[in-house]
């Protein structure tokens, strides 16, 4: 009896580690996977502040929550059930749809350059920037925006997270890309209500008697505007190196290997020249080759895009 109930407790135990080795694969691979994703999400973070500009400071933080809740939806019932189902059945598609989001990418990073540069405002910030009609309903057209633009950003996040993790097994991909969508959700508005509140927190110091956490107060709240420009900048940047690199990859994938040797080998000959700091400097060589790339490659779809309409409105005229 006794000896019965030993091997039952070792069972047990056994299974314990097995179910905690899982548990920590789960959570490596989810790590791993949200790594490869970090530019888009460092993009989605940039990008929802714009939404919430101009609203009333008892608004903002509820205007973040749907806005997650919606992120969450479109992550978890569009998103991974399609990706699931493309992976298992027709996986050679998936590098296609991640170049096509990867193009998508260099497209959004080089129109806010092109924005930047030429002082047009999209069409998009200024319906968001209208409040003219009824809050609520301005609120809510606000949010359905955000939603819509979370909604390509989270699937380049699933997409690329997934092409990590496509060796799995089905039932391990969705364990472990329905962990990157609740924690990459979390982290990002997490971390978006954070900033949106942090002009509120100084104004509440500037109000306190202590001198130092009126300077503390005034200084957070002129920081604020660099911080969002800084923010803007690094998610530019990032959805350039972020999309170019899904190009450079995938062209070697499917077979015009010249473009990605080419950059493989200005790697290797970096890493061998600078010693300790070679690895260093090789990463900034392909993260560097895969900017340039991403803003050649948004800045003709730029082009394309918007000489369209110009050629239209000339025929019509």
């Amino acid at each position: 009896m006794s000896g019965g109930l030993f091997a039952l407790l070792d069972d047990v135990a056994v299974l314990a580690r097995l179910a905690a080795a899982s548990v920590d694969d789960v959570g490596a691979a989810a790590g791993r996977a949200s790594m490869k994703a970090a530019g888009v999400v460092v993009d989605d973070t940039a990008v929802t502040p714009q939404y919430v500009q101009g609203v009333a400071a008892e608004r903002e933080l509820p205007m973040i929550k749907q806005i997650a809740i919606g992120s969450l939806r479109n992550k978890l019932l569009i998103i991974l059930p399609a990706a699931l189902l493309l992976s298992q059945f027709l996986p050679w598609l998936l590098t296609p749809i991640l170049m096509l989001g990867g193009a998508f990418l260099c497209y959004e990073g080089a129109e806010k350059i092109w924005e930047k540069v030429s002082g047009h405002h999209p069409e998009e910030q200024a319906e968001v920037a209208d409040t003219a009609a009824d809050p609520a309903e301005t609120e809510k057209k606000m949010v359905a925006g955000a939603i819509r633009t979370d909604l390509i950003l989270s699937a380049e996040i699933m997409v690329i997270s997934l092409n990590e993790v496509a060796a799995e097994s089905f039932w391990s991909r969705a364990v472990i890309l329905a962990v990157v969508a609740v924690g990459i959700t979390a982290l990002v508005y997490g971390v978006v209500a954070l900033i949106v509140k942090t002009d509120d927190v100084g104004l509440g110091l500037t109000q306190r008697s202590s001198a130092t956490a009126q300077r503390v107060g005034h200084a957070m709240v002129a920081a604020m505007p660099r911080l969002l420009t800084v923010i803007g900048a690094v998610g530019t940047v990032a959805m350039l190196w972020v999309g170019g690199h899904i190009l450079l990859v995938g062209v070697d994938e499917l077979g015009w290997h010249a473009l990605y040797d080419l950059v493989h080998h200005l790697e290797e000959d970096v890493d061998e020249a600078l010693g300790a700091l070679g690895a260093v400097a090789a990463w900034l060589v392909n993260t560097a080759a895969s900017a340039v790339l991403g803003l050649l490659v948004g800045a003709v779809v730029v082009a394309l895009v918007h000489l369209r309409p110009r050629r239209r409105s000339s025929a019509n005229s």
